[in-house]
């Protein structure tokens, strides 16, 4: 299996996610599904594609209490656990968009699916806005808007959440997450008790010549 490696440099911070999502609220205007869309691809770590097919029945939503989110991708679907804030996000959404179960959760301007064309062209008026031009940042500004899913599936695995449930959240394989982000799953730091370690690895007395 190939996997193209993401280095850490290529991630947003939290503090930068943050600050394109707060720019784009502002200036949602007639696009006033983008704000929400971004923040799920961002906070849950959700293909784009999916997030536009998603609808409100998708969306479980208790008051007070962990939600669920089922995202669908290549015909498998998946369940995605909601933290309240969230939750209560999305409810707030919802009602002030008054969306009903069948409805698109993000609609576009006419109902229909968002358009890509929009998301993007508002997602790169973010970057030009709120990232630094310098030559830190600068070549960063062309990012697909998959780098917020990337750097959500990131900060799930520094947070210590296993790789098997981050895996099942964003609906990869542990083996996937392991090659893309390396980095993740470095030991170097780690303390070897190389003398325990050789005798747990030699052979019984029967075996050796």
């Amino acid at each position: 299996m190939s996997v193209e490696v993401m280095d850490e440099e290529w991630l947003y911070t939290e503090e930068q996610v943050r600050s394109l999502l707060e720019w784009m609220r502002g200036q949602a205007g007639a696009n006033f599904s983008v704000p929400p869309f971004m923040r799920l691809v961002a906070e849950q770590a959700l293909r784009p594609s999916e997030a536009r097919a998603l609808r409100v029945s998708d969306v479980v939503l208790p008051v007070g209490d962990v939600g669920e989110l089922t995202a669908r991708h290549k015909g498998m679907a998946r369940e995605i656990p909601l933290q309240p804030q969230f939750v209560e996000f999305l409810r707030e959404w919802i009602s002030e968009a008054g969306l009903q179960g069948d409805d698109l959760l993000f609609p576009g301007t006419r109902g229909g699916p968002l358009s890509a064309s929009v998301y993007k062209r508002m997602w790169q008026q973010a970057q030009e806005a709120v990232l630094p031009r310098d030559e830190r940042y600068s070549w960063r500004l062309g990012e697909p808007i998959s780098i917020l899913r990337e750097s959500c599936v990131v900060k799930w695995l520094r947070m210590g959440i296993s790789s098997v449930t981050v895996a099942e959240w964003a609906g990869v394989t542990p083996s996937w997450l392991a090659l893309r982000y390396p980095h993740c799953f470095r030991t170097e730091k780690a303390e070897i008790d190389w003398d325990h370690l050789a005798l747990a690895m030699a052979l019984p007395d029967s075996l050796r010549s």
